[in-house]
């Protein structure tokens, strides 16, 4: 016969075994529950009295087991203290544990590599005001399981900005609220069938992910005028950044999108938009998504992670009205969904105006950084040149005559830490030479330090 008994403060699931007689039962049941790391080191056990009670016994036979399990090492047994399991020494043959790897390894020194935000203007004021507000409003049934596409009122805020912001056109209907980019990338490679392209120079974890959920992949070259759409053959999709290319940051020519809509409408292929920092243009106004122009041709994709931050893994797509399906499909035993309170705060952010001042703010800030790095390699590194720098939050650096090995070892005795552009390329050794600066990373106060010590490594 087996009891299961849950004490005060902690739910513990105990398998009493009455077969040999209490006594023994319960000792038997408190060493196998220590020694599974059921009961950790330090913690505290009920009083005899009422674990007693919670087992329908003698308080005195769990006295006589407590006083047991203390004499055998396993309990220790304190005045005011109680009863507590006793500390054990790691085994000396116990392999160590590796901790998994952060998505981004943190780096000393000056970390100037592109992907991040200044992490420093996160809306705080704001989201803790918006916070607020939401709890005390929302209904009891919002915390019940939701619709896996997003809440309704995020869709259709969302909609209504991105038409109004990046002149999207969508429905609440046809967008899909994503647990970031990668997860809402995942999703469009699940829905779709056949070879997808990547651009080439891309990030590398992308074309990885497609291909770990079975699709076939292909690399499509890059020039000055964006992807090369004339390298597109019989691939079901091309997923690309238009408005500013990741990492060499071109814009894709007006020429190139009439070319590449057109692939799209005469093949069947759509294209996937991945618009992740088109908000950030600081020389004229923002390059509209190429969603606007094809709505159902291309996939637009967009994030929180450069213009809020990446922790809060929000991220949406608007799809084609014949994507819709295979979208809610895939999604239809997938877990990674965007909390329901966090849907609704940047909802209410968006609504009353606080995304669209702290985006000025951003650009603000981002385009006197991006000021401050082009007078400073003009004045001390002649000849070098940056490029990609009318928009986003990264520039490459050109130094002439220098290989890419040599400017990244020079950096790092430094301790400075930016990304080579040939990890970029699917082939490595064709790369131009190169290092890519996230202006955008350091806090404000460290700024300046950063680019100093960025150009005393290569003057």
């Amino acid at each position: 016969m087996t009891d299961q008994w849950a004490r005060s403060g902690l739910d513990l699931h105990l398998d009493l075994d009455r077969a040999h007689g209490l006594r023994t039962g319960l000792e038997r049941a408190l060493r196998e529950a220590i020694r599974s790391g059921q009961l950790a080191p330090g913690q505290a056990l009920p009083s005899s009295r009422v674990l007693a009670r919670q087992l329908g016994i003698a308080r005195g036979t769990v006295t006589q087991v407590y006083e047991q399990l203390t004499a055998e090492g396993h309990l220790t047994s304190r005045p005011r203290s109680g009863v507590r399991v006793a500390p054990r020494p790691r085994p000396s043959s116990a392999p160590a544990l590796t901790p998994a790897a952060p998505f981004r390894t943190p780096a000393g020194g000056f970390d100037l590599r592109p992907g991040l935000p200044d992490l420093s203007m996160f809306p705080r004021r704001q989201w803790l005001a918006a916070t607020r507000d939401v709890l005390k409003e929302i209904p009891d049934t919002a915390f019940a399981y939701g619709d896996p596409t997003g809440h309704a009122t995020l869709r259709t805020t969302l909609a209504e900005y991105l038409g109004r912001s990046r002149g999207v056109v969508t429905t609440p209907e046809h967008i899909v609220v994503c647990a970031g980019y990668t997860h809402a990338l995942r999703l469009i490679s699940q829905a779709l069938d056949g070879t997808i392209a990547f651009e080439d120079p891309t990030l590398q974890d992308y074309p990885a992910l497609a291909e770990r959920v079975g699709r076939e992949v292909t690399r499509i070259p890059v020039d000055d005028d964006g992807l090369i759409a004339a390298a597109l053959t019989g691939e079901a999709a091309a997923v690309l950044t238009p408005a500013h290319q990741f990492p060499l940051g071109v814009t894709l020519a007006p020429a190139r999108r009439r070319e590449l809509l057109d692939w799209a409408r005469r093949t069947g292929a759509v294209v996937v938009e991945d618009d992740y920092d088109g908000e950030f243009r600081y020389d004229r106004q923002p390059v509209g998504a190429l969603q606007g122009l094809a709505p159902e041709q291309v996939v637009y994709t967009g994030t929180v992670s450069k213009t809020i931050a990446p922790a809060l893994r929000i991220a949406w797509i608007a799809a084609p009205t014949r994507l819709v399906p295979a979208l809610r499909a895939a999604l239809a035993y997938d877990e990674a969904y965007v909390n329901v309170i966090d849907q609704l705060i940047l909802a209410r952010l968006i609504g009353r105006g606080d995304l669209d001042r702290h985006l000025r703010r951003c650009r603000g800030r981002y385009r006197a950084r991006r000021d401050h790095l082009g007078r400073a390699v003009t004045a001390r590194l002649p000849g070098a040149r940056l490029t990609g720098i009318a928009a986003g939050l990264h520039a490459v650096l050109h130094v002439p005559g220098a290989t890419e090995a040599g400017l990244l070892d020079r950096l790092t005795r430094r301790g400075v830490v930016v990304d080579g552009l040939s990890r970029f390329y699917a082939e490595p050794r064709a790369a131009p030479p190169g290092v890519v600066i996230g202006y955008a990373t350091p806090p404000q106060h460290a700024y300046a330090g950063a680019v100093n010590e960025l150009l005393a490594a290569l003057a």
